[in-house]
């Protein structure tokens, strides 16, 4: 049996959290199974690289850029085969690079393209423990070493388990698994024992932080089950997997309820009610490669305001080029308002309940909480609401939909990664 672990920053904050983190890969191993190892930059490294850069040089060149941020994963696998020696293992670490993680050439949001796992099978047919550094890989094109962007070690960690034909990935954080909404917010979240890649996908995608949803992606097209773990505690943690039909309760149709703020919303005044002023409109995000959420039709005729939803640090370009095709369109002024949050319902047993939508109305207008911009796709459905009143509004909901639990959540080191 071959599994994939990959280890977060929160998990290897300091020597002593190192050496239990390295006891822990060594029991998998001595259980008779073969252990391929991710680990993250240790804590905040990555964080103060960032700062130290900006100190240095006020002209970063992305590709220095990479060549620095990748030097935090490498010492934390430097750091773990040391300790894991020291505790009577074998264990090799390798870069990205040295692991065969081909990239495209984007620095700081590369993706990957091929894995090609040579050095870590010839590790493993050693005995020994194969331990590779997230985040990165080499591009195939220019020889260089590429950054995958936020999430990227769970990515590296997915794609080799895929490649490798692992049984399971474990990601390992901070928390117990998967929680029905972040229990930094909701201290009496639900812990999800199963929930599918689709429902995953979707509360990636709408502010869930555990799990990045391009591996998601990457886990359900390649068919690997992914374990969320804590590595604080021996929880058997969350299971995501295509297996998995859907996670919500027999009580509740809603399986989570996420939120994010990280949104802006852009409102374009005096706009035709016609389809090809929206599509034209559409097209100038589509060239800017600007991803646009909860988009209406049309505006109310015959002329009206259309507003749209994207995230915080696309609002400023958001703006300049609307204003940049004002008049070719022919619409009115715009605004951008980033004082927005955004909660989402997320579960398979919405697409069998009419009336979630008005039970989310009626929540959160029962809380004093305003709901704008309320839109549904398949197995979510999300509003807008002021970023003051989000956490309450999550909280509200949980509640409304019956997803609370009896104990309290617990979060063991503070950030949920």
């Amino acid at each position: 049996m071959l599994v994939v672990q990959k280890y977060g920053g929160s998990s290897l904050q300091g020597a002593d959290r190192m050496r239990q983190v390295a006891e822990r890969i060594l029991r998998t191993r001595r259980s008779g199974r073969e252990v391929v190892v991710v680990c993250s930059a240790m804590g905040d490294t990555s964080d103060e690289l960032i700062d130290l850069a900006e100190k240095v040089s006020g002209n970063r060149p992305a590709r220095e850029m990479d060549m620095l941020l990748t030097a935090g994963e490498r010492v934390s696998n430097a750091l773990m085969a040391m300790a894991i020696h020291d505790l009577g293992g074998s264990a090799q670490s390798l870069s990205g690079a040295q692991a065969g993680v081909f990239t495209t050439a984007d620095h700081g949001s590369a993706r990957i393209v091929d894995v090609v796992p040579n050095r870590v099978r010839e590790v493993l047919a050693q005995g020994a423990i194969a331990l590779v550094a997230g985040f990165q890989g080499i591009s195939r094109d220019t020889g260089d070493t590429t950054t995958l962007g936020r999430g990227g070690s769970d990515m590296t960690a997915v794609a080799l388990a895929a490649a490798l034909k692992a049984d399971v990935c474990e990601i390992y954080t901070d928390v117990d698994g998967v929680f029905s909404a972040d229990p930094r917010v909701v201290g009496n979240a639900r812990l999800l024992a199963a929930i599918s890649c689709e429902e995953m996908l979707e509360m990636a995608a709408t502010g869930a932080k555990v799990l990045m949803s391009r591996c998601v992606e990457h886990a359900r097209r390649h068919n690997v089950d992914i374990c969320v773990r804590s590595s604080f505690t021996d929880h058997p943690g969350t299971l995501v997997s295509s297996a998995v039909q859907s996670a919500s309760a027999a009580e509740s149709v809603v399986t989570g309820v996420t939120h994010t703020r990280s949104i802006a919303k852009v409102t374009v005044a005096d706009v035709p009610a016609e389809l090809p002023a929206v599509a034209r409109i559409s097209d100038v995000f589509a060239a800017a490669g600007i991803p646009v959420g909860m988009l209406p039709d049309l505006p109310v005729p015959p002329r009206g305001e259309l507003a749209f939803t994207v995230r915080d640090t696309d609002g400023p370009h958001t703006v300049e080029l609307l204003e940049r095709h004002r008049t070719r369109i022919g619409y009115g002024t715009v605004r951008c308002d980033t004082s927005a949050g955004q909660v989402s319902l997320v579960g398979a047993g919405l697409r069998r309940d009419a009336g979630v939508m008005a039970t989310l109305r009626r929540t959160l207008s029962g809380a004093g909480i305003g709901a704008d911009l309320v839109s549904a796709s398949g197995i979510r459905v999300s509003a807008l609401c002021r970023a003051d009143q989000l956490d309450d509004a999550v909280r509200v909901l949980h509640r409304a939909f019956g997803l609370d639990a009896a104990t309290e959540a617990v979060v063991h080191a503070g950030t949920g990664r």
